[in-house]
């Protein structure tokens, strides 16, 4: 069975055929999945979907690009959500530098806060970083997020930063551009790091594998990134599906 560690199946893309995908999963091996909120209202969304499939579990939390909606009123209720019994992680956050705003300070103070939180209800993060690799590992030194543990998630950086995360105790998550013929950068990836501390996902709708590049992603396209996987390791798939099974269970923390 596949695992998949992070999927937006609240996003609109979704809407006109979510119920008849969603009710044939368990059906195409995808045995769990992890619905990641990344704005306020894509996680009153996720919280509709998981109270419907009960192979879905949620992580709730504020995109580093939807900051600026953040204020104390409503991020108390992004803590209740994150206490709920079938949210398993804090999520996404982080820091994203592509776009110019929200500015980066502002994205800062609310990583740091989505960190904190985390700690205090004893659940791992869900890290989302683009273009600021160092800034985000900084950050999560200063907050010991080691102690915390999670997921750098649609990981895009050298093999040597994915080493300081992984010894930090961090999952490296590995999703459809693994099968890009031009991402060299995270093929190493896949190569260098132990098997042990990869997860597989998808960031549905985006970022399909080959051969769906540019069209709706899903979980259904993950054997995609399992077969890549398993190239690139000299393993068999079997193991590949069997190994990230087990670690995205260490992830969330689940039995």
């Amino acid at each position: 069975m596949i695992f998949d560690t992070h999927a937006h199946y609240e996003d609109g893309a979704f809407d006109e055929d979510r119920e008849v995908l969603l009710s044939g999963m368990k059906e195409q091996g995808i045995g769990k999945i992890v619905n990641v909120g990344a704005s306020l209202a894509s996680n009153e969304k996720t919280l509709e979907l998981i109270r419907q499939y009960d192979f879905m579990l949620a992580a709730f939390g504020i995109h580093p690009n939807d900051a600026h909606t953040l204020n104390e009123e409503n991020f108390k209720r992004i803590e209740a959500l994150c206490q709920m019994e079938r949210c398993v992680a804090v999520g996404e956050i982080g820091l994203d530098y592509y776009w110019p705003e929200p500015d980066a300070s502002f994205q800062k103070v609310w990583f740091e806060r989505q960190m904190e939180l985390a700690r205090q209800i004893h659940k791992p993060i869900i890290v989302h970083s683009r273009d600021a690799a160092q800034d985000t590992y900084e950050m999560m030194k200063a907050a010991r997020a080691e102690e915390i543990g999670g997921v750098v998630h649609c990981y895009a950086y050298s093999k040597e930063m994915a080493k300081q995360f992984v010894d930090m105790g961090f999952f490296i998550g590995i999703g459809g551009v693994v099968t890009f013929q031009n991402s060299r950068k995270l093929k190493e990836v896949v190569e260098y790091i132990p098997l042990e501390y990869l997860v597989l996902e998808t960031d549905c709708p985006y970022l399909a594998p080959t051969p769906y590049r540019g069209k709706r992603n899903s979980s259904l396209f993950l054997p995609y990134v399992v077969e890549a996987i398993s190239q690139l390791k000299s393993i068999s798939a079997e193991e590949v599906e069997r190994v990230t099974w087990d670690n995205a269970h260490r992830l969330y923390r689940l039995q």
